[in-house]
């Protein structure tokens, strides 16, 4: 038997009848309408399109003038001085884990800049501490092998030298530290975060600072500052207004590490007197006293007053030809006072720190008066520092 099945609707088109095809295209008309509007009405049309094809210009430029003065100086300032500044790049020895094969690595980065035009270039000694080699970068991207001249830890001072050509070589200008004053406008050029040729500007916030060298030393007369400080500016120049170095920026104070608004630049006059020494003899020999130094404690013991109690002098030495008497332990073991250092040349010094910044400001040889309190009573003596330091 056949079964007879109810016939479907057929779907709407072209074969539907006559009503249905007329509803379809009332749908369709509906749907070209509103896509025509959205066309029209979308934000995403050409900036002519939606004008009624109206073509837009750009904007006319406005005329700036001339840049304020302070900005020509700060422009000036980072133009004579960036030539003089330098990327320094230190190195270290790795083994190899394939071949064991030595090689020189990447070991970290700093600044300095161009002293002579001999090649010397000045930088922090903590910013090539630890390398073997280093290699310093110049404005113009060559980099040359740096040689290491000569140190001072205990004021973070390092000479390098290249062999560059000497048109290449822009000293840069050297000024004097010892009239500025808080409020002073500063510039720092340098690398922070290896980021090249950086200008920052700030005040002199506070001078006579004191900061701890990396032997523990005390640098003393440290400018404080407010210009940006960051890992990589170390050893880079700390400018006055008019371009010349009045400082060497070394430190900041930190608990994350990056800039807080508190930077430290060594004085340019103790760069000036440190340098010279550095390169004439690689090292600053510090001139002989010929004392043993008593210890802080022994001061507060025995509740003596500021300044370097002489616990022995060197026989033969300068202190000793000088007629320096030391403390002594009488035979019934009594102590027996000697001499307390109170200057040197002039300089008061409280403290063995104090009497070692005091001789560095002399060359072995020269002649300086000794102040001192013997018996509570003060008495100067006329003392030709030694040639070898023999202070202990």
């Amino acid at each position: 038997m056949i079964e007879r099945r109810k016939a479907e609707p057929a779907p709407p088109g072209f074969f539907a009848p006559a009503a249905q095809r007329g509803a379809v295209r009332g749908w369709l008309l509906v749907a070209v309408v509103l896509a025509v509007l959205a066309w029209w009405l979308w934000p995403a049309r050409g900036p002519s399109e939606r004008a009624g094809g109206v073509p837009a210009e750009p904007r006319a430029v406005v005329a700036r003038g001339n840049l304020a003065e302070d900005e020509q100086n700060n422009i000036a300032v980072f133009k004579a001085a960036s030539v003089a500044t330098v990327h320094i790049t230190t190195l270290e020895l790795a083994r190899n884990f394939l071949s064991l094969d030595v090689l020189q690595v990447p070991k970290g980065t700093g600044t300095g800049f161009i002293w002579d035009e001999r090649g010397h270039v000045v930088t922090n000694f903590h910013v090539i501490q630890g390398g073997s080699a280093a290699r310093v970068t110049l404005s113009d991207q060559t980099t040359w092998k740096a040689a290491l001249v000569g140190a001072f830890p205990d004021r973070d001072l390092a000479v390098l030298r290249i062999d560059a050509p000497r048109e290449k070589l822009r000293p840069i200008a050297v000024g004097t530290s010892k009239d500025l004053q808080v409020g002073q406008k500063v510039y720092a050029i340098g690398n922070p975060f290896g980021l090249d040729q950086t200008l920052t500007t700030g005040v002199i916030s506070a001078l006579d600072r004191e900061i701890e060298s990396v032997t523990q030393r005390a640098i003393r007369g440290v400018i404080q500052t407010d210009a940006a400080i960051n890992p990589g500016n170390s050893g880079g120049p700390l400018l006055d207004s008019a371009g010349r170095l009045i400082g060497v920026n070394t430190a900041i104070f930190s608990p994350s590490g990056a800039y807080a608004g508190i930077g430290f630049a060594i004085p340019v006059d103790e760069v000036n007197r440190v340098v010279p020494r550095l390169i004439r003899d690689g090292k600053l020999v510090r001139p002989a006293l010929g004392i043993q130094a008593a210890p802080p404690q022994l001061h507060e013991s025995l509740g003596l007053p500021k300044g370097v109690a002489v616990l022995g002098v060197v026989p033969k030495g300068a202190a000793e030809a000088a007629g320096v008497t030391a403390f002594q332990r009488g035979a019934a073991g009594e102590i027996i006072a000697g001499d307390i250092i109170t200057a040197v040349g002039g300089k008061q010094v409280a403290s063995l720190d104090e009497l070692l910044e005091a001789l560095e400001q002399h060359q072995p040889g020269d002649t300086v008066t000794l102040s001192l309190l013997r018996a509570g009573k003060p008495v100067k003596l006329s003392v030709r520092l030694g040639l070898a330091d023999r202070l202990q």
